[in-house]
């Protein structure tokens, strides 16, 4: 049955990272566990993994900012074409696709193409929709790749500002 009251909001957002790293290398460190190595507050709790990383099927979640929990899935995870796909469910709130695609820019260098689809399944799904703007999308991810980078470089987390 439709609600007429409520209407949902979807948003896709899209980036380019470029990563000074082989596919290869970078590729493994898409994974809630390795993560954490390499992206400063990152956190999360491993709900089911059967190999204790990354893998299809399994199941984490992320600590939500006065709201509950992000339930995560990892919907597909193919280690050979370098393709993992992120299913979230914040109760209350929001859906996410989360698309992420590693290829070879040139022989030591990586893009990770990386796209976020959200749904609000609420008024405060669809507030957060309205505040992910492009800027705050772009701070999010070029972020994540200068961590990324910064990682690869030195052994160590860049620290947040």
């Amino acid at each position: 049955m439709e609600n007429l009251l409520f209407r949902p909001r979807r948003i896709t957002r899209a980036y380019r990272q470029t990563i000074n790293a082989k596919p290869e290398t970078v590729f493994p460190l898409l994974c809630p566990v390795r993560e954490a190595e390499w992206l400063d507050g990152w956190q999360y709790s491993m709900i089911y993994s059967e190999s204790g990383l990354v893998e299809e099927g399994a199941v984490f979640s992320t600590p939500g900012e006065g709201e509950e929990d992000t339930v995560w899935i990892i919907v597909r995870h193919d280690s050979q074409r370098r393709i993992v796909e992120f299913a979230r469910f914040t109760p209350n709130s929001r859906t996410c696709l989360l698309k992420v695609a590693v290829t070879p820019k040139d022989g030591h260098h990586s893009y990770v193409d990386i796209s976020y689809t959200y749904t609000g399944l609420s008024p405060e799904g669809n507030e957060f929709i309205d505040n992910f703007t492009e800027d705050a999308f772009l701070e999010a991810v070029t972020f994540w790749e200068n961590s990324m980078n910064y990682f690869l470089e030195t052994g160590e987390r860049l620290k947040k500002a």
